[in-house]
């Protein structure tokens, strides 16, 4: 079928709440390592999709999965030794005081559960959170995913703004540090007038919807006050965990803070729903003094197999060295080009996370939104796809599957320049 018929029988069945990406929409049949086929069978080089970890369809989850949906798939109130023996990696992995993991199907299901974990261990119900925030779709996590818009926020969730990387004076400036800390100070304030305790604050460590934010000196001293206030600090690691970071395997760890509660969600299974949840013994005995827990599809052996899968591979595939030197060699290509085309204004991230700011100008430092949604639109006409992000949805997001290597890094570099260059001609005639 045609995309336009296509399009207009998803939009009679599924409704306008869904969005679909590009102002063309693609129609995907098949996938392969960092390599996503059209129906007609163009392929394009993906760049943004951190769901398969590992890349499309690996033949070594693929495997995993198929066999043990062949063999038994039940839940967790039996004993089977998948789940034990992923826990066990998964936990080795972490802080040796996080000695607890819990699973789900849904990054936004993992972190629901870490808000009732840490309201069971604090008796409080305050959730700090940042101001452009995402962490999932259910009712209390849309809560704090103020990049949402239109839900009305909850009185016990209180926004921090995190500074903008382009207007530090250098990295030495500590007024962003002071700056973020003060505002961590007004929201215990604000939750205190409101009479609310305070349970935790919440970061996704690769700040993706602040527009990619290294912050370990801010995050730091507001984890230091949070704790301080009695409440706990929760590490989403959704989007920046298995080894994304490169010289780390997560991203709690870039940012120099330690978690009391991590979750985890998407990269788990590639492709497979498994999430977790990780913290300490007595932040779940806290919970569970109160009341047991039990998700169906959650830790399923065919999650385990899934899970387990994407372990070897990172490990047996060196993916999170592969992250690190492809990251080092992207970002340096893309420092090339921010000194040939002055509508970049900055690179940032690490491993295989990016960012590309742009901007109209380098005086005004104004986003340039449109040109990042028209370069979005062009790099995929040209055979790449990526993402946007940030308040002002001007930086170019660059997250794709870690078996992304220097030769797909070299042709998504000429692909950014060629489409950068086409809008930048456009755009002046």
């Amino acid at each position: 079928m045609n995309k336009p018929g296509l399009t207009a029988r998803r939009q009679k069945v599924l409704g306008s709440a869904y969005r679909l990406f590009y102002d063309e929409p693609l129609e995907l049949v098949r996938g392969e390592g960092v390599w996503l086929y059209d129906a007609q069978g163009k392929a394009y080089l993906d760049v943004y999709n951190n769901v398969p970890h590992v890349g499309h369809c690996h033949p070594v989850v693929v495997d995993a999965v198929s066999r043990q949906l062949a063999t038994l798939n039940t839940h967790t109130r039996y004993l089977h030794p998948g789940l034990i023996a992923y826990a066990e990696r998964l936990l080795q992995r972490l802080p040796a005081d996080i000695d607890k993991a819990m699973f789900a199907c849904s990054g936004t299901e993992a972190v629901e559960l870490a808000l009732r974990l840490a309201r069971a261990s604090t008796g409080g119900d305050g959730i700090i959170c940042t101001r452009h925030a995402y962490h999932g779709n259910s009712w209390a996590v849309s809560q704090i995913s103020p990049e949402t818009p239109g839900a009305d926020r909850a009185t016990h969730v209180v926004t921090v703004e995190v500074p903008g990387l382009l207007h530090r004076k250098a990295e030495s400036d500590q007024a962003p540090v002071k700056q973020f800390v003060t505002g961590i100070e007004q929201a215990l304030e604000l939750l205190s007038k409101r009479g609310i305790k305070l349970a935790a604050f919440i970061v996704d460590t690769v700040m993706s919807s602040e527009g990619i934010n290294r912050f370990p000196e801010g995050l730091s001293a507001a984890v230091k006050r949070v704790k301080n206030a009695g409440g706990l600090f929760i590490a989403d690691e959704v989007q920046m965990g298995f080894g994304r970071p490169g010289r780390y395997f997560w991203g709690f760890e870039w940012q120099g803070v330690a978690p009391d509660i991590v979750t985890m969600g998407k990269p788990m299974g590639n492709g497979y729903p498994v999430s977790a949840v990780a913290t300490r013994s007595e932040i779940l005995d806290a919970f569970s003094g109160r009341a047991g827990y039990f998700n169906t599809f959650g830790g399923s052996p065919v999650a385990a197999a899934a899970a387990n899968a994407v372990l070897d591979v990172i490990e047996d595939e060196a993916l999170q060295d592969n992250a690190m030197l492809t990251g080092r060699h992207l970002r340096s290509g893309l420092a090339d080009l921010a000194a040939e085309f002055e509508c970049i204004a900055d690179i940032r991230g690490t491993g295989l996370f990016n960012g590309v700011e742009l901007v109209t100008d380098r005086q005004s430092m104004e986003p340039a939104t449109g040109l990042a949604h028209r370069l979005v639109n062009e790099l995929k006409q040209r055979g790449v796809l990526v993402g946007r992000t940030g308040p002002g949805e001007n930086i170019v997001k660059l997250r794709p599957p870690m078996v992304f290597s220097r030769d797909d890094a070299d042709l998504l570099l000429g692909a950014f320049s060629g489409a950068l260059e086409t809008q930048l001609k456009n755009r002046k005639r």
